[in-house]
Formats: C-alpha cells, sequence, structure tokens
C-alpha cells in the first residue's frame, strides 16, 4: 500500500513540475512579449501592406475582366473577387502563426543553445515536451493576439464579410491545425539544433516556398488545376498543416460554393481528419526527436550531430 502510495506521489510531484516548466516557458511570451504596445500595432499594421499588394492585383484583374461582360458575368466575377480578398485576408492572419513557428519554436533550441541557457534546461528535471509545450502555448497566445488585430484591421480596411455556418467545426479546425503546426515547430527545433548553425538559413529558405506552395494568399486547391508540377507543389503544401487547414477554415467562413466549389482540395471534415492524422504524427516524431537529443547529450557530450 505504501509503495502505491509512494508512486502516486511521485507522479503527481512529475505532473506538478511539469505544469510548472510549462507555465514558466510560456509566460515571457504571454506577459513579456506584450509588455511593449508599440509591437502589437506594427506587427498588426506592417501586415496589412503584403495584404493590401494581393487585393489590389485581385480587384484590378477583376475591373479588367468586368469591363465587356454582361451583368450575370460581372456578379460573378465580383463575388469571387470578394472571396478572393477573404481569402488573402485569412491567410495574412495565418502567416502570424507560421513566421511563429518557423522562427520562434524551430530555431529555439538552437538560440537558446547559443546563449547558454540549454544546457540548464536539458539538466533540469523535467519533460522536454514541456518545455517546448510551454513554448507553444505562450507563442500561441502571443501570436493570436496579433493574428486577430491583422483578421480585424483586414476586415475593417477591405470590407471583408465571412459567412460562418459551423462555428464547432471552424474552432475544431482552427486548434487542430495550432496543434499539428507547433507540433512541426517541436519537430524542426530538435532537427535545427542538430543541424548546428544551418538553422537560420534553413529557417530563411524555407519561408517563402511555405508561403506559395501553402496558398497562403490563394485558395491551394487553385494549385491542383493546373495538374503536372501545380498538383505536385500543392501535394508538398497539403504537408504543411497550414495548407490544408487554410483550405478548411475558407470553406467553413466563405461557404462550400464559393469559387464555383473548384479551388478546394477536400472538403472540411476529411481535412480535419488528416490533421488530426498529421497533429499526432508530428507530436510523436518530435518526441522521439528530443530523445535523440538527451541520448546524444548522454552518450557523446554534445548536442548537435556535427563538431562545431
Amino acid at each position: 500500500m505504501n509503495e502505491v502510495s509512494a508512486r502516486r506521489s511521485d507522479l503527481a510531484f512529475r505532473i506538478a513540475l511539469n505544469l510548472r516548466s510549462i507555465r514558466g516557458r510560456a509566460y515571457p511570451r504571454i506577459i513579456g512579449a506584450n509588455r511593449e504596445p508599440s509591437w502589437i500595432f506594427f506587427e498588426a499594421v506592417l501586415p496589412l501592406l503584403t495584404i493590401a499588394a494581393y487585393v489590389f492585383i485581385y480587384r484590378a484583374i477583376a475591373a479588367n475582366q468586368i469591363v465587356n461582360a454582361n451583368a450575370e458575368t460581372a456578379a460573378r466575377i465580383l463575388a469571387n473577387t470578394n472571396a478572393l480578398v477573404a481569402s488573402v485576408v485569412l491567410g495574412g492572419a495565418m502567416v502570424a502563426f507560421w513566421l511563429n513557428v518557423l522562427w520562434s519554436m524551430a530555431s529555439q533550441l538552437y538560440w537558446e543553445k547559443e546563449i547558454g541557457n540549454l544546457q540548464l534546461y536539458m539538466m533540469a528535471p523535467m519533460n522536454r515536451m514541456a518545455l517546448l509545450g510551454g513554448m507553444a502555448i505562450g507563442g500561441v497566445f502571443m501570436t493570436s493576439v496579433r493574428a486577430i488585430s491583422t483578421l480585424v484591421a483586414g476586415v475593417l480596411v477591405f470590407g471583408v464579410v465571412f459567412q460562418v455556418a459551423d462555428p464547432l467545426m471552424l474552432l475544431a479546425v482552427f486548434f487542430v491545425t495550432l496543434v499539428a503546426l507547433y507540433g512541426l515547430g517541436m519537430f524542426f527545433a530538435s532537427l535545427y539544433l542538430l543541424w548546428g548553425r544551418e538553422a537560420w538559413n534553413v529557417s530563411a529558405l524555407l519561408e517563402e516556398p511555405i508561403f506559395f506552395s501553402s496558398g497562403f494568399y490563394f485558395p491551394l486547391g487553385g494549385l491542383f488545376n493546373y495538374g503536372g508540377w501545380g498538383s505536385v507543389v500543392g501535394i508538398v503544401g497539403s504537408i504543411i498543416p497550414a495548407g490544408l487547414g487554410l483550405d478548411a477554415l475558407r470553406q467553413l467562413t466563405l461557404g462550400q460554393t464559393a469559387f464555383g466549389g473548384k479551388f478546394w482540395v477536400l472538403s472540411a471534415p476529411v481535412e480535419l481528419e488528416i490533421l488530426l492524422v498529421l497533429a499526432i504524427g508530428f507530436l510523436v516524431l518530435a518526441r522521439y526527436a528530443l530523445a535523440y537529443l538527451e541520448l546524444l547529450a548522454k552518450r557523446e557530450g554534445k548536442l548537435t550531430s556535427r563538431h562545431q
């Protein structure tokens, strides 16, 4: 009986310790990052410049097409253009999460190593997933404030109207997409640390290709309509959770019939199921990668796969 009580006490202590670790790593991202209000302003307003560029391009193309169109065709062109503008605004809001995953999550362990904190994290009696989990929770909160600000500003500036028919499905897709994204960030964090100095270059290299292949500024299904290399790029973009997540969010906020239903990859429920698989898969990969890091540290006394 005493042995059972001791085990329960030890389990409770470990859970409490990991919860404190999560809170400790989330705190600077929730509180510290918002101590300077001007940062929120600039991080919400500056992304509007990129969004505005795509909005003006889509509206200019529509204006050129409407010139010689009849009333029915003109109405269809305007509806498609408004849907494209809404897609751009949603994509601009999701950009904040992708950049946070790429720079704040994936490169975090490498940065901690550079400033001398990583050794302390590795020696601390906590689960490494708790360390990255705290970073992810703090990052979600910090980035959500900026993404919502960008979304609201985009709606007010460009007059976008969203029609949400299934709020619960929308929330489910959003949160599962975030879990999958930050699971990918945890996995990248371990890989970047193993790669060493190339982490920064890899982050910079992945940024723009993912913007394109995941359809941040246009419906992802448009790539599949081209066939050939377009389909290949679309499939690669679908592996990144932001691609399918954005496609499902657009369907749930614009309607299945937007664009004549031609630009969607799959139905929102099917994409939610795929996102669940991706979320679990990336979290499992992250756990194994972190376990390999611990083994490398114990066996060889280093945290990278090469001498630096």
